[in-house]
């Protein structure tokens, strides 16, 4: 769901895990969160999308918090 999302708004615009989480989860997307940002490393480990925060890109293998921000990658 994060990828199909991500690749939706394109490389100039991002989604953040909860529109994923909200998209599977409906009423329960909160139980969800912890899920969808573990998917959305892997993506970024894969290549497929960047993590942001700020607008910075985060290194997917390092530890951050906070809110974050997911975009599919330039192709």
């Amino acid at each position: 769901m994060i990828l199909r999302l991500a690749q939706e708004r394109g490389p100039a615009k991002s989604i953040c895990p909860s529109d994923a989480a909200r998209a599977v989860g409906g009423e329960s997307w909160r139980d969800l969160m912890d899920q969808a940002r573990d998917v959305a490393r892997e993506l970024a480990r894969q290549g497929d999308v960047e993590i942001t925060q700020g607008g910075a890109v985060l290194d997917a293998d390092a530890a951050w918090r906070g809110p974050i921000r997911i975009r599919i990658r330039e192709q």
